[in-house]
């Protein structure tokens, strides 16, 4: 029956086995080498060297403090949201969409910067009003742990509540009630009912924040590095970036830890996500979702609910274009808005590395997302029309490279690339971009391929078509949904990528956010902001072309 798959699959499991073992295998392989001009001669130097370094203890600590922390902010705060959403009568519940979606089109590094450019302890705009206009003296200062674990917090917060809330929707309240007429208060309630009824699903909040900030490099770099907090990623970072030299052996066996350490919490995620079919409270005997009346709470919550909103969305881009107009930091006043002017703005426009950056990030963007889109057609297909011992294969290793860190990874990928003509060339950050955020296809267009029935195809067949013309006239059409979805998330991935471009860039392929990374750096706020703001519009305008393409090549139901 699957003869007809017979090449398909083994050149698929070959494609994205090269795309994600390769830099894995790379990165052991370089972890027991000198350097890069002597792979695969076998030294444990780089390992003694990487954890006998005194500072290491003191960078692990921070590590686990950061991630800690912020992951369980972002968990905290996505099940209080998920809450208010699913279980009261809080008005305008479209604002709960608005922060589980929108605050993903801002770059995590513009994020960070923005709030470098309100809590900078030297001219941050809040520390400036707090200093000039209600005269206090010190003022808060962001460049801490506690500055970063709230900043990335506030990022992970989007993901947690997509994966709380819709548990949190389908959580039946008969149990709670239950509860309450046997006598438990409210706080036992919550405690012997409702939480351990959606463990699961807190934990898998609580595993993938752990992922992302164990992963995360804006915010370390951005706000950690000058203030001399250093954690795993930015330590790594540091081995390739500073000294006389790049050490990436010592980056490859520093890499290993955090590799094995993602790799884990990935699969204990996957593991709480299938146990959560062991808390199933909905069947189909007198489910009816209950809301809880707040009363003269409604609108205290509401503007809680606003001011997060504030915060993730309109903060970061108001900070930006604020900072892009004025010549220096100051605050917004009569006298700061009669000195707003376009100069960072021409600043950017004429510099040739911006204007690099940006043609580089759009190629990128349109031209990676396609390719990585055309290749996740075909892996979705296999994984889920092709049930085989080898497709199972294959969709393991389309979501392997999720657990990749991106620094760590681009430091397997240098130690490949650098053997080959792809080394210091837009092409192997395209292989790399597609290798890493490959599962960011696959995902909505299985979940596509699964909405479509066999039937349609056989039908197709017997009345004559090939395959090509079923797979053009029948199923492309039907997928145009998951086909637009899993585009419009590898093209702002794209543009937006930091952590694997910091390792891969090389003068002449230099990105977006690695242009405003090395702004960051100089202090060059204004221009930063300015190139920030083009950032977010392009963006912006990738997935409103995307929707609008989709929407006109959608196929039409008829009543």
């Amino acid at each position: 029956m699957y003869a007809k798959h017979s090449k398909l699959t083994p050149t698929l499991i070959a494609i994205v086995g090269f795309l994600t073992v390769c830099p894995v295998a790379m990165l052991v392989i370089g972890s027991f080498s000198t350097n890069l001009g002597t792979l695969g001669g076998f030294t444990l130097d780089k390992y003694i060297e990487a954890y006998t370094d005194p500072e290491l203890l003191g960078i692990i600590v921070n590590t686990l403090i950061f991630v800690l922390g912020s992951s369980f902010l972002a968990t905290a705060l996505a099940l209080f949201l998920s809450y208010l959403n699913n279980r009261t009568d809080i008005p305008f519940k479209f604002m709960f969409r608005v922060i589980s979606i929108i605050p993903m089109m801002i770059p995590h590094i513009l994020f960070s910067v923005s709030w470098v450019l309100l809590l900078n302890p030297s001219n941050g705009i809040i520390n400036l009003f707090l200093r000039q206009v209600l005269g206090m003296e010190g003022g808060l200062n962001v460049y801490s742990l506690e500055g970063m674990i709230l900043v990335e917090g506030l990022l992970d917060l989007p993901i947690a509540y997509l994966i709380i809330a819709p548990a949190m929707a389908s959580f039946d309240v008969a149990l709670e009630e239950s509860s309450r007429v046997c006598g438990g208060t409210p706080l036992r309630t919550l405690f012997r009912i409702t939480l351990p009824v959606l463990r699961p699903a807190i934990m898998a909040a609580f595993i993938l924040s752990l992922v992302r900030s164990l992963a995360s490099f804006a915010v370390p770099s951005v706000i950690g590095m000058p203030g001399r907090i250093y954690v795993l990623s930015t330590h790594i970072y540091r081995a390739v970036s500073t000294g006389f030299s790049a050490d990436y052996g010592k980056a490859a066996a520093l890499g290993m830890v955090v590799l094995a350490s993602s790799i884990t919490l990935i699969y204990l995620y996957r593991f709480m996500t299938r146990e959560s079919e062991k808390y199933v409270t909905i069947s189909s005997r007198g489910y009816r979702p209950t809301v809880i009346r707040l009363k003269g709470a409604r609108y205290p919550m509401f503007a809680v609910v606003g001011l997060l909103s504030f915060v993730l969305i309109v903060l970061p881009v108001l900070v930006l274009f604020y900072t892009s107009m004025v010549p220096y930091s100051m605050v917004p006043s009569a006298k700061a808005f009669s000195m707003m002017s376009w100069r960072h703005w021409l600043a950017v426009i004429n510099d040739p590395i911006s204007l690099l950056s940006l043609k580089n990030s759009v190629i990128l963007g349109v031209g990676g997302a396609t390719l990585g889109i055309f290749l996740s057609i075909f892996v979705a297909y296999v994984i889920v029309k092709v049930r085989t011992p080898a497709s199972g294969l294959l969709e393991s290793l389309s979501f392997l490279s999720f657990s990749f860190p991106g620094i760590v990874i681009g430091v397997g990928f240098m130690w490949f690339f650098v053997q080959t003509p792809l080394y210091a060339t837009l092409w192997a950050l395209l292989i790399g971009y597609i290798a890493t955020y490959l599962p960011y296809g696959v995902r909505p267009l299985a979940s596509a391929f699964v909405q479509v029935h066999s039937h349609l195809e056989e039908s197709s067949l017997v009345c004559g078509a090939s395959r090509v013309q079923t797979m053009r006239r029948i199923v492309i059409p039907l997928l145009v949904p998951g086909i637009v979805s899993g585009w419009i998330l590898m093209a702002t991935m794209f543009v937006r990528e930091l952590t694997l471009s910091v390792v891969l860039s090389r003068p002449g392929t230099e990105v977006l956010a690695v242009q405003i990374l090395r702004f960051s750096e100089d202090g060059l706020w204004g221009r930063l902001s300015a190139l920030g703001i083009i950032m977010i519009f392009i963006s912006t305008a990738l997935v409103v072309l995307a929707s609008w393409v989709g929407a006109k090549f959608k196929p039409v139901q008829e009543e």
